[in-house]
């Protein structure tokens, strides 16, 4: 059974569709993750310095930049993805296709990437950052040469995370005309009722995420012992 299904999908020529529905994907993904990661971490960094135990201590900056990144982590992908849609076609010129779906992927993933570096920051030791204050250091000091360089690692997975994140969402935005393997799925796996296609493009994101999973995993190694 596997045999001809197999067979049905190299006759019907979709293997081309499959390469072009990965690179999709993987543009997606890649794109977006940098645009969340430029935005995110600054983000996140200006969370933990307007915290409780930041550096520059204000509860009324904290409270807002807390609030808004809990309403963007609340809100499900597809909800957002339809809701962004004026936004999206004032980015991108249209609403749908490969670069489209960049806009609310690259969204999405900024307050989950903000609380990552959050939480990664809040591990450094207080007093590691008292020393540094105590000798005169600025806080952009601090950050650059104390906070980052402490949570490597914990960076680095939470970017390994986010990424794996959206390759799901990517697929999922491939349901409404994103564009990628989560696209050809609906159009040949479900629509057509391909189960051969359908199969073929769950295999290749099981890949990728594994990929994206130990590539993260082995950068993050890299920086366990610094």
């Amino acid at each position: 059974m596997l045999s001809t299904a197999w067979n049905s999908l190299l006759s019907q020529s979709l293997m081309k569709p499959v390469v072009t529905a990965t690179g999709e994907t993987l543009a997606m993904v890649l794109v977006s993750l940098v645009f969340a990661e430029l935005i995110g971490t600054p983000l996140g960094i200006w969370l933990i310095l307007s915290g409780p135990r930041g550096l520059a201590k204000n509860n009324k900056v904290y409270s807002i930049l807390s609030t808004v990144v809990n309403i963007g982590r609340s809100i499900p992908f597809v909800i957002l993805m339809v809701a962004i849609i004026p936004f999206t076609r004032f980015v991108t010129g249209t609403s749908i296709g490969t670069v489209a779906a960049m806009v609310p992927l690259s969204i999405s993933a900024i307050p989950f990437v903000a609380r990552v570096t959050e939480s990664a920051m809040l591990t450094v030791e207080p007093g590691v950052i008292d020393a540094c204050v105590s000798m005169g250091a600025s806080w952009h000091q601090i950050v650059r040469y104390v906070l980052v360089p402490e949570c490597m690692y914990s960076l680095i997975s939470g970017a390994s995370i986010t990424a794996v994140n959206l390759v799901g969402y990517s697929a999922m935005a491939g349901a409404i005309g994103g564009g990628g393997l989560g696209n050809l799925a609906i159009r040949y796996g479900y629509q057509r009722w391909e189960p051969a296609v359908m199969a073929l493009c769950v295999a290749v994101l099981i890949g990728l995420v594994q990929g994206i999973q130990y590539a993260g995993d082995s950068a993050a190694r890299r920086f366990m012992w610094k």
